[in-house]
């Protein structure tokens, strides 16, 4: 139907007889002329024409005509330089008026693009995240390729494994009263796939999440899914930092100075509060519990005591909006004391005596007219309240530059997290312990470290994996820990502890948050710009109207009833 897209022609196709088609950008008149700008996927072609009654904007027309000079280029666009002179026009499809503007002045609700996401694509910019992600993929492709690796299809519908979130579950009508699970990640699935000999897989994967969401979670996101066998740690971190740099530069032209730094999960909680910390600005945490639980101050009788300093007199009304910011995740208060370069001054300064000042100012390093913020908590809270303060201060005083790159791997992660009813693992069961930790995981197991890894660009983690168990007496005693036995665990998952039996090599993988990798190339933090039919924060699809209502013989054919 067309000779050419509307983004290929230029001064080297003049007087060539040419047919194109798309949509009508724009109409607009000048001189008695009539022009129409067109568009495709590929670019925008200004057409002259002597007709334009019947053409309306979005309408999707065929042009047939002579490609000729333009007078007045248009340096902006790749066919600036020249114009078609229309000698025959078909329209294949008159467009109604649109329901949500797409020419970028005005901006529509997030439900309106959704609702109309096929409109809401045809904007340049929109259409530009796709080509990226796009671009994205294959040069996924092309490095796992490159490096060994054997795309391998993992099933959708499996048996539930315990991945930690909550499953989306399937019923099925042959065998009634049983249910498949749509995977949270491959995870079992690559590690089969090691005992199978593929030595290095990998998969551009869909998984799917039960869990409420936010601006970086979706029911079902995509994972850059990866094994490898008969590697160590820093193995899987070299191969995992190539790739990542492959895809930067083939996608945003940018070059990446690898190895990225390292710190370890220790380091990262004392110094930032969070395992993934933003390192584009300095400001660290400095725990001061030693020093403020010798005070009066009842406030600062708490578990853990950590301070920060500002480089800014901060206003009383300033300090108060902060205080709400901390409440927000959970903090009781935040103290404020300011430096006028002999005494700390604000309203909890009075309860502070002259030693423990003295030793605050020592430990914080805080000068002249600087300001420094405090939080008592348990150690969870004080945590997380600081390290959202910090990383809102950040932002609000513009700290750092929001083109920088600045990628950290977060290693050493402990192997096991306390809860109110016993141990639950920190990330999954199949992570492999540090060898010199193995005695404790009876006797200490909140002591025990893994070989477990997080690479974090900006503040985000983009991805991470583990080393994983491949022997049954680990996996055992792993399991003991968190009140599995082994027998329970051969019902759940013994696909998998049944393949260890017959040879299976020590072996190590990561998954990259493909949507997040996007996201962070496109420069937004919201995964749904870069996903093409994303759902919103109720987890519906407003364009197609999920989830719905199922007819009555489904239900029958399956076996099942629906509560509402």
């Amino acid at each position: 139907m067309r000779t050419h897209t509307c983004g290929e022609l230029n001064s080297d196709n003049i007087k060539e007889e040419v047919t194109l088609c798309g949509w009508v950008d724009s109409i607009r008149t000048h001189g008695g002329v009539n022009f129409v700008s067109l568009r495709d996927r590929f670019g925008i072609t200004q057409l002259v024409m002597d007709d334009v009654k019947e053409l309306k904007n979005e309408s999707v027309i065929q042009v047939s005509g002579e490609v000729r000079q333009r007078p007045n280029p248009n340096k902006n666009i790749p066919t600036g330089e020249i114009e078609i002179e229309s000698k025959e026009m078909n329209i294949l499809n008159t467009a109604e008026p649109l329901p949500m503007d797409i020419s970028g002045k005005i901006e529509s609700t997030d439900e309106i693009r959704l609702k109309y996401r096929y409109l809401d694509l045809r904007q340049k910019k929109n259409m530009d995240k796709m080509l990226l992600r796009h671009n994205a993929t294959i040069a996924t492709h092309e490095f796992m390729n490159d490096n060994g690796f054997i795309h391998v299809e993992t099933p959708l519908l499996i048996r539930a494994t315990p991945e930690g979130a909550r499953d989306f579950i399937v019923p099925s009508r042959l065998h009634k009263g049983q249910i498949y699970s749509l995977p949270q990640s491959p995870q079992l699935y690559k590690q089969i796939s090691m005992v199978a000999g593929f030595d290095r897989y990998y998969q551009v994967a869909k998984c799917l999440r039960d869990e409420d969401l936010r601006q970086d979670r979706q029911p079902e996101f995509t994972q850059i899914d990866f094994e490898l066998s008969f590697v160590e740690q820093e193995d899987v971190m070299e191969i995992s930092e190539n790739l990542i740099s492959h895809i930067f530069e083939k996608v945003n032209d940018v070059k990446l100075n690898i190895p990225f730094p390292k710190m370890t999960y220790e380091e990262s909680m004392r110094n930032y509060g969070i395992d993934k910390p933003d390192l584009r600005f300095d400001m660290k945490l400095i725990d001061v519990t030693e020093i403020a639980n010798k005070s009066d101050f009842k406030v600062f009788s708490a578990e853990l005591v950590k301070a920060l300093v500002a480089k800014k007199e901060f206003s009383r009304k300033e300090c108060d909006k902060l205080t709400d910011h901390v409440k927000v995740y959970k903090a009781k208060g935040l103290v404020y004391l300011k430096y006028d370069g002999e005494k700390l001054e604000g309203p909890a300064a009075k309860f502070l005596s002259v030693d423990i000042q003295k030793e605050l100012i020592a430990a914080t390093k805080i000068q002249k007219d600087e300001t420094m913020f405090v939080i008592a908590d348990s150690w969870d809270t004080c945590n997380d309240a600081m390290a959202h303060l910090r990383l809102h201060l950040g932002k609000t005083m513009e700290l750092f530059d929001p083109k920088e790159l600045n990628f950290v791997w977060v290693t050493d992660f402990p192997l096991f997290k306390k809860t109110e009813t016993g141990w639950t693992p920190m990330h999954h069961i199949f992570s492999m312990p540090k060898e010199d930790m193995l005695d404790l995981l009876e006797t200490d197991p909140g002591k025990v470290t893994g070989y477990l890894y997080d690479l974090v660009l900006n503040g985000t983690e983009l991805g991470g994996g583990s080393i994983r168990i491949h022997r049954k007496d680990i996996q055992e005693r792993v399991l003991k820990v968190i009140g599995m036995e082994y027998k329970d665990a051969e019902e759940r998952f013994g696909f998998l502890l049944d393949a260890f039996r017959y040879g299976a090599p020590p072996h190590g993988g990561l998954a990259f948050g493909f949507d997040r990798l996007c996201a962070m190339l496109a420069n937004t933090t919201d995964i749904r710009e870069v996903i093409a039919y994303p759902k919103n924060k109720q987890m519906e699809c407003p364009m197609d109207g999920c989830p719905s209502a199922p007819e009555k013989i489904q239900l029958e054919e399956l076996g099942i009833s629906l509560k509402k």
